[in-house]
């Protein structure tokens, strides 16, 4: 009983938007877990689609943002992969990235965000560990109050391309 009675302020951005700190207050819209579906590819691979769940969540009185991610196939729920990470927003509407993926491979970014639009834009400064993967841009935004997302990414062999898009409704 007693986390049923927590889990409406934690998920509420209004009732809760005094106690998000002020760095983080421009991108709260990206605030709790989101689901949905994606899809996949690269010049290298096979499109595929797959099922994603997407956290942002923040401890009151901190300048960050924690981020988790997990993704499944559609068809059977196994596991595909999962990446965690947190996400520094700065007063002058820019924000810092770092994030670890299941396969070893280390983000860091930089980029901007738009709290009027609702959009943040990353770009790798560091991708680390990455035997292939030399260059990955992140763009998040939300659009009819779903939270869209596309990334892109270059390898030593193909230029920066699309790699993931998809679309997640608020939870």
């Amino acid at each position: 009983m007693m986390m049923n009675q927590e889990t409406p302020s934690s998920s509420s951005s209004s009732s809760s938007s005094s106690s998000v700190h002020p760095s983080v207050l421009p991108i709260s819209f990206l605030l709790g877990t989101w689901k949905g579906e994606g899809e996949g590819g690269f010049p290298t691979i096979n499109s595929f689609k797959y099922g994603e769940q997407l956290t942002f969540s923040h401890s009151p009185g901190k300048p960050v943002i924690a981020y988790s991610q997990k993704t499944w196939k559609l068809a059977s729920g196994e596991p595909m992969h999962a990446e965690s990470g947190y996400w520094r927003p700065k007063p002058d509407g820019t924000i810092e990235v770092v994030i670890a993926q299941s396969t070893g491979l280390v983000e860091v970014q930089k980029g901007a965000y738009d709290a009027e639009k609702k959009v943040v834009k990353l770009q790798s400064e560091v991708v680390g560990n990455a035997s292939k993967v030399k260059e990955i841009t992140r763009t998040f935004e939300i659009v009819n109050g779903e939270l869209s997302y596309v990334v892109q990414m270059a390898t030593k062999m193909v230029t920066l391309q699309p790699h993931l898009k998809a679309i997640l409704k608020k939870l």
